[in-house]
């Protein structure tokens, strides 16, 4: 066996996100330690059909498959369930967390299932969605939420699919932007509130980083433009609040975390309102990784380095898989 742990960063895929991921593998790639890893970038396409990667010659020569994907396809559970049946160890969490995490109204309905504050919302299945038009849908989100209302596509990340309708007039327009991706629509009641954001890191015992505040300068919330655009949001790590609500944004973020069975990595949004308090959003079990990121900016505002963050990914990844084999701590020093 070699001294070094052989680990693929998994990046790139087919989703919308496929630019991000490509963002999040370059950085992971850029700093796992040359002498601990032999690393070596691979694209989800090229292990899909018509790829030239082959699994079962991907699985012999990895040790760990360090996974920098986002959205459908790399974070929803189905890479999990592939590298789990070729028996390849992975960063992050397992098949049902991603995918119980990637459907924001399941997720929602474990929230409350756990006693966690959520706003009201109303779920379309997809065969509905496909079925139905705005107009079928607009009498009864005015009746059972009101206006504004918050249409959302739900199954995607990055704030892909997202728009706030003010009126039954701009609900169409909404609609179709979220139905678009041919998943589920979540419409949430609007919460006027302050954008934070909780990451948790850990394995057996997960503990919450430092809480980011997100003030959107681009668009009214944190939209794909507010999230990417240079200048589009700020970003303020430790958030500008006292050390109660830290507490309790943590609390909160540890909870949603542990009740959707998440491991190694998770970021939960909050919204806080001023008349209810916090509001949990959603949970994202694999986040961005590159060095605008959230993520990254909360562990190194909690003294870690970026290096020492992907190293302990890796380490919780074999924490889960106790069986995989793995070169002495000698040898890796």
């Amino acid at each position: 066996m070699t001294d070094r742990l052989r680990v693929a960063v998994l990046y790139g895929g087919n989703s919308s996100e496929r630019e991000i991921s490509l963002a999040s593998g370059e950085v992971v790639f850029k700093h796992l330690d040359p002498a601990k890893f032999a690393a070596r970038l691979v694209d989800l396409r090229e292990l899909l059909p018509g790829g030239t990667v082959d699994l079962a010659e991907f699985a012999r020569a990895t040790d760990v498959a360090f996974i920098a994907l986002h959205g459908p396809g790399g974070e929803d559970g189905r890479l999990q369930g592939l590298l789990e049946l070729y028996g390849v160890p992975y960063t992050g969490s397992g098949v049902l967390a991603s995918a119980l995490a990637m459907e924001k109204s399941v997720a929602k309905a474990i929230y409350r299932q756990a006693g966690l504050p959520v706003a009201r919302d109303l779920v379309f299945a997809a065969h509905e969605v496909r079925a139905m038009a705005a107009s079928s849908a607009v009498a009864r989100v005015g009746a059972e939420l009101g206006w504004p209302a918050v249409v959302k596509a739900d199954n995607q990340g990055s704030t892909r699919g997202v728009q706030i309708a003010r009126s039954p007039e701009e609900f169409g327009a909404a609609w179709e932007e979220a139905a678009h991706y041919g998943s589920a629509v979540l419409v949430e009641e609007f919460v006027a509130g302050r954008e934070f954001t909780v990451p948790v890191l850990g394995g057996a015992a997960p503990e919450a980083f430092p809480v980011v505040e997100i003030v959107p300068k681009a668009a009214e919330f944190f939209t794909y433009e507010a999230k990417y655009a240079p200048g589009g949001s700020d970003e303020i790590v430790p958030a500008r609040i006292g050390a109660e609500l830290t507490r309790r944004l943590q609390d909160l973020g540890v909870a949603a975390h542990t009740a959707l069975g998440c491991w190694g990595v998770s970021r939960t949004d909050v919204l806080v309102s001023e008349d209810r308090g916090p509001v949990l959003l959603e949970t994202n079990t694999i986040p961005g990784m590159t060095e605008g990121s959230l993520l990254p900016k909360s562990v190194k505002a909690a003294g870690w380095t970026f290096a020492q963050f992907a190293e302990k990914l890796i380490d919780w990844a074999l924490e889960r898989f106790p069986d995989a084999a793995r070169p002495s701590p000698a040898a890796m020093r």
